[in-house]
This record gives structure tokens, C-alpha cells and sequence, in this order.
């Protein structure tokens, strides 16, 4: 039998390389980025063009490469910050594997103009699909100019699992704000398709966050820092009503590099218990400098995971130390903050428990109850509160609990009462029915919405009011205005990035205004302008609709049980989430 195992072909491998490194045109992006700062770049530039598909340049004023740096930088596992295997637990530059442009490269043309300080010309280099081209002297600024033309020309098969170009630039939007986040003593700048989306000042940590996400998001900033021996904290978080329900501004940083981690998102999250409603998600920006070599970033491809060595004691960090400022600055009781006395001795020890023996110490707990209703104006015993709701749901005129027959051509009473929790039981034929009110009552308005089909009509403002917008806002502003006064608002770019708004839809209180244009631009992310009109629909729908929370009266109740009844008592909402749970009375039985 003949051999079967060969070696690969140079330009096969370094494209099967190219599927670890670059994904989309943000993979390219942070990699280039990285390397800029690498290089001592105080200014960097991205331009892109069709979302990055077609270009991608980086332009910044580093110490550029000397000719045979130029040349080598392209080769698989060239690098200049590795020399020996100990050196990759101990990094702390960005780029390092060594693969990136040669990656980069075998999947797109790619020219660099990069010139020394003390050079008298530069060096121009040029690849197309892996293949050297040329290189030649040139006459460039000092720096390095790297453009990344026509992303997967040569792997169709790739090019054609990129998204829209919308969704490809939020991805690229992503990966910038990432990297200047991490790095505000620096300036950067993006262009797309010739329009400026960021121009970012050197500044402070706080001037970053506001210049790249907005004012309004400013006075809702609270500082968190904390100085210990082996590892030091520090950044923001914002106050509650700066949360979010969707996907929010959470970001983690480690030596300023970027990082994902559901653990440490946890331990944020159990920060703010108690201080937000169900669903939403606290926004951060938090920042931990610690050893090199307590750390290892080179788990994950995209080295967007890091593994701590011991990560139990940075979440413990994190939530005692957010939970601290949270009561400084007067959001939560300070007194339910104060640190445990062994977890400060645990932290100031040292990081690593192998020598300080302090494994045995139990990590403080906190006490919540998970079943309080801030809605109920009582608190006590849950027993009495629920007594005490029964009582109060089934008064009526008499004080004997009420039944209601709901449906005429039935001859059976109906038993209905309300949990704590915001939710109904409903006794519908031999079952119970747990009810979401919240999402019948949205079902009904985009039924309502959907049947009446008249124009939107306009109701003038007393005073005019102002949003402020960050760039990403500005920009689907732009996409979206001239729908805008078809939907019933009034609306101009007063100066910078302040929206002034005029008239807005009647209906559409003037206290819901900021949170509703909040609210759309932000489901506008990843979605096409074409869509807009549904999504503008759907976030209309759900600013008229109240949660389940505000069904607090019976009489209030029944009506929308009625109502929901004759639409034929439907289960689900188009997005798929359920209005009701169905519970039979022997599953009841079978339970005892």
C-alpha cells in the first residue's frame, strides 16, 4: 500500500493557520491595533472600507521596522518578543505568536510602508495571497502604514460566511473601542467609507469612557479601586439605572488587554444584588494589573480568554470591592459592605495560597432574600405577605373571596389571585395557569398596533429636549432619520452630538422619550437599516406595554383576561417566549 501522509504546501498551511487568527475583518483589525501600540504609536488610524471586506489600513507613528524587520514580520513564527519558551508566561505586550501578519496576509493583498526614526527612506513591501511580491525603497512618514485590500479574495468558500456589512462593522466597532478603552493616553481615530466615527483625545481613564460612549453616561460613573499587594483594581462601574436588559457595556481588562470571563461577569453581577430587576445587566469598565506570570493569555486563539491562577480570590475582589463603593457613594447600605476581616488578610497575604496557607479560610457569604417583591409595601414573614395578598386580591365588596366566570358559555367559576412576584394563577377548567400579565398585555397593543394602521401623528414639545449621543449612535441616527418624521417625530443634530427633539409620536409621554430613542438605538445593533421599521414597531409596542409588575388590582385582571380571551388566549409571543404556564390538577395530585 503507498504512503498516504504528506506535507502540506506552504500556501494550504498558512491559510488553515489564517482560520485561527482571522476570522472577519475585526480579527484583523485588533491584531494590527496591537501592533501599533507594540510599536510606541502615540496616534493610531483605522480606515475601513465595506465594513473592512474590501480595506483595512492602520496607519500609526510607532518606530517602524528597519528593511529586514519589514521582510520578516510576514514569516510563519517570526516574532520579536519571544526568544524562549519561559518568555510566553511572562508577556506583556500584545501580539507575540508570531503568526498574525503572515496569517493576515495568506488570505488578502497586503502592502506596508514603514520607515525608522533616523531613516532616510522607508521600505515599501508588498503580498498578495501569501505570495512576496516586491520590495522597495520608499518615501513614507516614520511609522508603519499597513492596508489589507480585498479580505478572502483568494477563499471564496470564507468570504462568503461574512455577515452584512452592518454586522461586520458593529464587530469591528467592538474590537477598536477594546483596544482605545485599554489604552486612553493614546489617540486614535476611525474612518469608515470616508465618514469620521471616532476621533478620541488623550485623556484620562473617565475622558475615554465618555468620549467613546457618551455624556449621559457620565454622571452615572462610579470609581472602583482597590491597591493590594499582588494585584491592583481599579475602573468603573455605572449606577443602577445605567443598566441594561440587553447586552450592556461590560468590559474586562488584565494588564490592559481585553478579556471575557462569565465567572468574573458573576461576581459584578452578585455586586449589584438587590439593585436591579430581574433581567438586567450591570454596565463596567474594569481594569486588573497583576503579575505577568500569574496569568496565561494564550489559551484561546483570539487570546480573548485568560486563565488567573487563582481566580476565586480576584472574584472575591471584584464583588467586595464594588459592593464597598456601591455604599460609599450612597447606592446600597455601606454597612452591608464592610469586607470580611479574614478575606482582607486572605488578600493582603499574598496571591497564591500555596505558601500562605489560607485555603481553609470560607470565603464571606452574603444573605439575600431572593423573594422579596420591593412592589409589596410590606415586608415580613412570606407566609403573612402572602396571606395578606390573598386577602387583599379577593376583596371586593363582600369579604368572602370573589369568583368570576370569565367565560359565558361555560358554567364553572374561575379562581384568580396574585404571587408576589408579579405573576397570576389562574384556575382555567381542570388547571391551573400561571399568567405573565406583562406579556399579554404586549400581545394585545401590537395586536391594537397592528389592526388600527393609521399614520402616526405628532405632538409638539413645550420645551425641546436634548440626547446626548456617543459616535455609534450619531451614525445610526444618520441611517435612520429619514424615516423619522413619517413615524411622528421631530428631530435635528443641534450641534456635535447633541439630537434635539421637537415633536415626538402622540402617545409617547414625554418622561419615556430618552429611554425610548435609548432603547431603539441600542436593538439596532447588528441589524440591517431595512429592519428598522419593524424593530421601531416592536420597541413602540413594548414602551406602551406594562410589565407584570403593574397589574397589581384584580379588577384590572380580569379586564385583560377578557381581552386576551377573545383573541383566542394564545401561549406565545412571536419572539417565542410563553404567556402563560398550563399546570393540570393531577400534577398536582401527584406531588403529595
Amino acid at each position: 500500500m503507498s504512503d498516504i501522509i504528506q506535507l502540506l504546501p506552504d500556501h494550504v498551511a498558512n491559510q488553515i493557520a489564517a482560520g485561527e487568527v482571522v476570522q472577519r475583518p475585526a480579527s484583523i483589525v485588533k491584531e494590527l491595533l496591537e501592533n501599533s501600540i507594540d510599536a510606541g504609536a502615540t496616534k493610531i488610524e483605522l480606515i475601513i472600507r465595506d465594513a473592512g471586506k474590501n480595506l483595512i489600513q492602520v496607519v500609526d507613528d510607532g518606530k517602524g521596522m528597519s528593511e529586514t524587520d519589514a521582510r520578516m514580520s510576514f514569516e510563519r513564527h517570526a516574532t520579536s518578543k519571544i526568544r524562549g519558551t519561559e518568555d510566553i508566561f511572562k508577556i506583556a505586550t500584545k501580539g507575540f505568536r508570531g503568526e498574525a501578519l503572515a496569517s493576515i496576509a495568506a488570505v488578502s493583498q497586503v502592502e506596508l510602508k514603514t520607515k525608522q526614526k533616523d531613516a532616510a527612506l522607508g521600505t515599501n513591501i508588498y503580498i498578495e495571497g501569501g505570495v512576496f511580491q516586491f520590495q522597495e525603497p520608499v518615501q513614507t512618514s516614520e511609522g508603519s502604514n499597513f492596508l489589507v485590500k480585498n479580505l478572502f479574495y483568494n477563499v471564496p468558500a470564507r468570504r462568503k460566511f461574512l455577515k452584512n456589512n452592518n454586522i461586520e462593522f458593529r464587530h469591528v466597532i467592538d474590537e477598536f473601542q477594546r483596544v482605545a478603552l485599554a489604552h486612553e493616553g493614546l489617540e486614535f481615530s476611525l474612518f469608515h467609507d470616508d465618514e469620521p466615527i471616532f476621533k478620541l483625545r488623550r485623556g484620562t481613564q473617565m475622558q475615554r469612557i465618555v468620549d467613546i460612549f457618551g455624556r449621559k453616561l457620565h454622571p452615572q460613573l462610579i470609581p472602583i479601586k482597590e491597591d493590594i499587594i499582588w494585584c491592583k483594581l481599579h475602573g468603573f462601574v455605572a449606577k443602577p439605572e445605567g443598566a441594561k436588559k440587553t447586552r450592556g457595556e461590560q468590559f474586562l481588562f488584565v494588564n490592559g488587554r481585553f478579556f471575557k470571563s462569565p465567572y468574573f461577569n458573576k461576581a459584578v453581577q452578585e455586586a449589584f444584588e438587590g439593585l436591579l430587576l430581574p433581567g438586567y445587566i450591570p454596565t463596567f469598565f474594569l481594569f486588573l494589573e497583576l503579575d505577568p506570570e500569574k496569568i496565561d493569555v494564550n489559551i484561546h486563539p483570539q487570546k480573548t480568554e485568560v486563565k488567573f491562577e487563582d481566580e476565586h480570590l480576584i472574584f472575591a475582589l471584584l464583588r467586595s470591592t464594588i459592593k464597598r463603593s456601591l455604599g460609599i457613594y450612597n447606592i446600597a447600605p455601606s454597612l452591608d459592605f464592610e469586607r470580611d476581616p479574614q478575606l482582607d488578610e486572605m488578600m493582603h497575604k499574598g496571591f497564591s495560597n500555596k505558601n500562605n496557607n489560607i485555603g481553609n479560610i470560607k470565603m464571606p457569604e452574603i444573605i439575600v432574600d431572593r423573594d422579596y417583591n420591593p412592589f409589596l409595601e410590606e415586608r415580613g414573614n412570606p407566609q403573612i405577605e402572602i396571606q395578606n395578598l390573598t386577602t387583599m386580591y379577593h376583596q371586593n365588596i363582600s369579604a368572602e373571596p370573589s369568583k368570576i366566570n370569565l367565560f359565558e358559555d361555560e358554567d364553572f367559576d374561575e379562581d384568580l389571585m396574585r404571587l408576589p412576584n408579579g405573576y397570576w394563577l389562574f384556575n382555567k377548567g381542570d388547571s391551573t395557569l400561571m399568567l405573565d400579565l406583562g406579556r399579554m398585555h404586549r400581545l394585545l397593543v401590537a395586536e391594537t398596533n397592528k389592526k388600527s394602521k393609521k399614520s402616526t401623528n405628532s405632538q409638539s414639545l413645550l420645551f425641546s429636549l436634548e440626547y446626548h449621543m456617543n459616535e455609534i449612535e450619531k451614525n445610526k441616527y444618520k441611517s435612520i432619520k429619514k424615516h423619522l418624521p413619517e413615524l411622528g417625530f421631530e428631530m435635528t443634530v443641534a450641534h456635535e452630538n447633541v439630537l434635539r427633539i421637537d415633536a415626538v409620536p402622540e402617545g409617547l409621554k414625554e418622561s419615556q422619550v430618552m429611554k425610548f430613542l435609548e432603547n431603539l438605538f441600542d436593538v439596532l445593533e447588528y441589524k440591517t437599516e431595512d429592519e428598522f421599521l419593524q424593530i421601531y414597531q416592536n420597541q413602540w409596542n413594548k414602551m406602551q406595554s406594562k410589565s407584570r409588575f403593574d397589574f397589581i388590582y384584580k379588577v384590572d385582571a380580569e379586564q385583560l383576561i377578557k381581552d386576551f380571551t377573545a383573541l383566542g388566549f394564545p401561549e406565545f409571543l412571536p419572539n417565542g417566549k410563553r404567556c402563560f404556564y398550563e399546570v393540570p390538577f393531577n400534577d398536582f395530585k401527584n406531588k403529595f
